[in-house]
């Protein structure tokens, strides 16, 4: 299933993409998609009903973020070993965790505001996890069975910040509009091996990352049972899984940072794509 929310920012009503790329409303039958809705034993009642009973949505809606009400926005960095090369930076003998804040989760195709005085922000497609079920301190052999689905991710990120403001990711990860998540979520029986996903990202048309999740360092197994020691993973929390080479930061001899008005198109195999244009901030106030 493609699982989505459509409608103004807010606003969003809950919908299913039909077989025919349709959109299908959702509403009369739940009132949204959270972290309840994720369960097995929820996802196999959505999967009963006959998409083509549903209303179609018109039009070209607003996408909104395919689960309401995340409670957590985890991140790994430097989790391609190619990624990490071009960053200066070992491989890392562990997953490196950090967390995007709440505030900077938006719809898939919302424009993103480039910080006031910022002057390195940046892209990074990445493989996005919604937990489905309660994980903590699962194993690696039970971590896919407390996923629901994945999405697509953009983890926006001001290099500055991030890196010479102190050291602490956080900063440079959470500003406002900074996590793009959808278009939809899409359940892990229909995405089957995830570890096997061509991903991409286009700036103003010309591609800048080509990647796929073979080469992850830690796959999604991995990482799930990992921040599951640390942190109870709940019902919506997402995870988002770090980015193949081709960032701004790694462009040689001289790196590219995004600037009002440049155009971010990037997409996963299975999942989808999303659009961003980048906007000064003040511009969206």
């Amino acid at each position: 299933m493609k699982l989505l929310r459509h409608g103004p920012s807010g606003q969003e009503r809950p919908g299913i993409l039909d077989a025919e790329g349709k959109i299908r409303d959702l509403s009369g039958k739940i009132d949204d998609i959270d972290g309840d809705k994720l369960s097995p034993a929820k996802l196999k009642e959505l999967a009963a009903i006959d998409t083509s009973s549903l209303p179609v949505v018109e039009g070209n809606p607003r996408l909104g973020v395919p689960v309401a009400r995340i409670g957590k926005f985890i991140a790994v960095g430097l989790n391609f070993s190619d990624h990490a090369a071009e960053s200066g930076l070992p491989v890392p003998a562990e997953p490196v965790v950090f967390t995007k804040a709440i505030s900077s989760i938006t719809g898939p195709n919302d424009n993103v505001i480039i910080p006031r005085g910022s002057k390195k922000t940046d892209w990074e497609v990445e493989l996005g996890v919604v937990i489905g079920t309660r994980a903590s301190y699962v194993t690696k052999d039970e971590a896919l069975a407390h996923v629901a689905g994945y999405v697509v991710i953009n983890d926006v990120s001001e290099r500055e910040y991030q890196i010479e403001r102190g050291g602490t990711w956080d900063k440079g990860k959470g500003c406002d509009t900074f996590g793009p998540i959808g278009p939809w979520l899409v359940t892990s029986d229909e995405v089957g091996d995830v570890q096997n996903l061509s991903m991409w990202l286009d700036v103003n048309g010309e591609r800048k990352q080509t990647g796929t999740t073979a080469t992850m360092i830690f796959d999604v197994a991995t990482l799930v049972s990992y921040i599951s020691e640390f942190m109870t993973l709940m019902p919506g929390d997402v995870i988002t899984t770090g980015t193949p080479p081709g960032v701004g930061m790694g462009i040689k001899p001289e790196p590219q940072y995004l600037k009002a008005g440049d155009v971010v198109r990037l997409g996963i195999e299975k999942l989808g794509e999303q659009q961003q244009t980048f906007v000064a901030w003040g511009e969206n106030r």
